[in-house]
């Protein structure tokens, strides 16, 4: 096939790819990695390029006017037909996100135990044991491995005790060349014990584990000292499969329609083994050293990291390929830790509720406590649990990537530049906002969004629908697609573009909380319990901690309750995977969870449509579901 060289700026990155490809592809293979909401189906209109040599096919698609008028395309159908310079501005870029990890190092508490573990014993997925073996003789000559088995058997029980051949053919030239003093890394599971590996010599380092949290949008990973509970080291970025689509749906769209599971797969575990190697250089440890990693995500992100295809999870019945994994070992998988490492991934509950949602629910004690609690983990998905220790019940709503950025015209994840507060005078509709960084500003996030819409209502510059009210208000203006709201002119930001929310995009906002205050209301009709009978609202995962709950509150995206009844847990989904690496009953626990909770299938019947209508007004339809809010 033939070849072309595409070269991209402003990097003068060079990459020689196929004829025919999109520009989309090609910035992918050159590293370079173009927002694109849609997954390529050229209606986002976020993956804007300019071509400044060379000729291409196609490129056309949803362009805002202005861009389009200065030259630029769409990179996802854009096809290479020669060589090529294109120009990729740094606002249609992916960049590094604001990833909340949580600033405490969760440790040994004054009374000796670990702050996360609550009743759990800390009972570690895997251990470390030095040895010093008697070496054979002519009359006492049992193998290699029986005589590490009988040494071992003083140290632990161990009925199922197993070894891989790899690490079989070490043990001979390790057990002489450590003259019979050896330290053995055992993976320590519900299911039996093995054998990681074996290393000449006293080893005094601790026994490691890897916590992965697999988000839509976001990555982080943690590790943790085993033997000590603590946090060594923590790393988080954007999923690099965000290059195939920023929701769920739209990268099933794409593993089904390109065979592209093996390549979200490849793109995941790339993106978690550059944090791993980030950690291992900082704290100068190997690979060989982390002989188990537990995982958690949604049940798309769960199968995409298994290398399971997920196209049935949006088809109906909505049916994913397993609620309980399989323990994998991490050379099956592409995982930089121990090949023969053993990688456990948290069990989902359905094809929309996840391992990140049972991770959540159990480090958050939901079923231990009679309160009755909420959990919220807002994001791409809005998903939620209900109940206490008699009873569970969860649902997702289809809340759209909204709150993260997508389907919104200046709309960005949580990154430098983008605007994370915001605040108008009622009187002279002047705007002051906060962005990350203190960078001019180049979008808003999720938290500005929720701010920006309270902020139009209380201002009176829209009305309960989302319409904007008087035209002639400073700063509202006509734009290719009805009136808009400048947040931040051309002269301030960092894109020398005005910055404006626009009533399209209010709709889009007023949808995705419609979408997860009706989730809320269709768990509590079921319960048949009013708003007032919840004792706790649990909001996790690392938007929610941006989130200003008396804004969300009057925009109606949450119940109106007093704020003490909120609390802030971050990112729960990582946290219950660290607890689960520190106690084999605190994973088995997790596994209960899963399968006691009643999953609400919120596409059946009317009554999710029918509160869903009723919430597309700020607040809403019904006022007495919100008292404290003025209408």
């Amino acid at each position: 096939m033939e070849k072309y060289s595409v070269v991209f700026l402003p990097d003068d990155i060079k990459v020689e790819v196929d004829a025919g490809i999109s520009l989309l592809e090609a910035a992918r293979q050159a590293g370079i990695h173009v927002k694109s909401t849609c997954g390529g189906k050229g209606t986002c209109g976020k993956c804007t390029v300019k071509v400044t040599e060379g000729k291409i096919s196609g490129g056309q698609g949803n362009i805002p006017k202005d861009l389009k008028e200065q030259g630029y395309i769409l990179a996802c159908n854009a096809m290479v037909e020669s060589d090529l310079s294109v120009e990729i501005p740094m606002e249609f870029r992916l960049h590094e996100h604001q990833v909340f990890l949580d600033d405490q190092q969760e440790g040994i508490v004054s009374e000796g135990k670990l702050d996360i573990l609550g009743d759990f014993p800390l009972n570690a997925l895997a251990k470390k044991i030095s040895l010093e073996l008697p070496p054979p003789t002519l009359t006492e000559n049992a193998s290699d491995y029986a005589r590490l088995i009988t040494e071992l058997k003083k140290h632990m029980a161990t009925e199922r005790l197993t070894v891989s051949n790899a690490v079989l053919k070490t043990l001979p030239d390790i057990l002489r060349a450590g003259d019979w003093k050896i330290t053995v890394t055992i993976a320590d599971l519900e299911e039996g014990q093995e054998i990681v590996r074996v290393t000449s010599g006293q080893d005094d380092a601790p026994a490691y584990g890897v916590a992965i949290d697999v988000g839509t949008t976001t990555i982080a990973v943690t590790l943790i000292d085993l033997s000590s509970g603590a946090v060594v080291a923590r790393q988080g970025t954007y999923n690099r499969q965000a290059d195939f689509g920023d929701d769920v749906i739209t990268r099933i769209v794409y593993a089904d329609e390109n065979n592209g599971t093996e390549k979200l797969q490849q793109v995941v575990m790339e993106t978690i083994n550059d944090l791993l190697n980030k950690i291992f250089e900082e704290q100068d440890i190997s690979m060989e050293e982390i002989p188990v990693a537990v995982v958690a995500g949604n049940t798309t992100m769960s199968q995409l990291f298994l290398g399971i295809s997920p196209k049935y999870i949006r088809l109906e019945p909505y049916i994913p390929a397993a609620s309980q994994y399989p323990i994998v070992k991490a050379k099956d998988l592409g995982l930089s830790i121990n090949p023969e490492g053993m990688v456990l991934s948290f069990p989902a509950v359905a094809s929309y509720v996840g391992g990140d949602i049972v991770s959540g629910t159990l480090v958050a004690e939901v079923a231990k406590h009679e309160e009755l609690t909420l959990f919220v983990d807002i994001g791409t998905n809005g998903e939620m649990v209900l109940g206490n220790q008699d009873w569970l019940m969860c649902c997702a709503c289809s809340a759209g990537p909204a709150f993260e950025g997508g389907g919104i015209a200046y709309g960005m994840r949580a990154m430098a530049g983008a605007i994370e507060r915001v605040a108008i005078d009622k009187e002279t509709y002047h705007v002051a906002y906060k962005t990350i960084g203190d960078t001019p500003p180049v979008g808003i996030c999720g938290s500005g969004l929720i701010d920006c819409l309270s902020k139009l209502r209380e201002a009176g510059i829209i009305d309960r629908s989302g319409k904007m009210q008087d035209l002639d208000i400073p700063g509202i203006k006509r734009g290719d697609d009805g009136p808009e709201f400048i947040l931040a002119f051309a002269a301030e930001s960092g894109i020398d573009q005005d910055i404006v929310i626009t009533e399209s995009d209010i709709k889009n906002l007023i949808r995705a909380k419609g979408a997860i205050f009706a989730g809320v209301r269709i768990m509590l009709s079921m319960a048949d319990m009013p708003i007032e009978a919840i004792d706790k609202i649990l909001i996790a995962g690392g938007f929610g901690n941006y989130l200003n709950v008396p804004d969300s509150v009057r925009i109606g995206l949450l119940p109106d309750l007093p704020a003490e009844k909120y609390e802030f847990i971050g990112n729960s989904s990582l946290k219950g995977a660290q607890l689960a690496l520190l106690s084999k009953e605190a994973f088995r626990y997790a596994e209960e969870i899963g399968r006691s909770m009643t999953y609400l299938e919120l596409s059946i019947g009317n009554a999710f449509m029918d509160e869903y209508v009723s919430a597309l007004f700020l607040p809403h339809t019904d006022f007495s579901l919100f008292p404290s809010v003025q209408i």
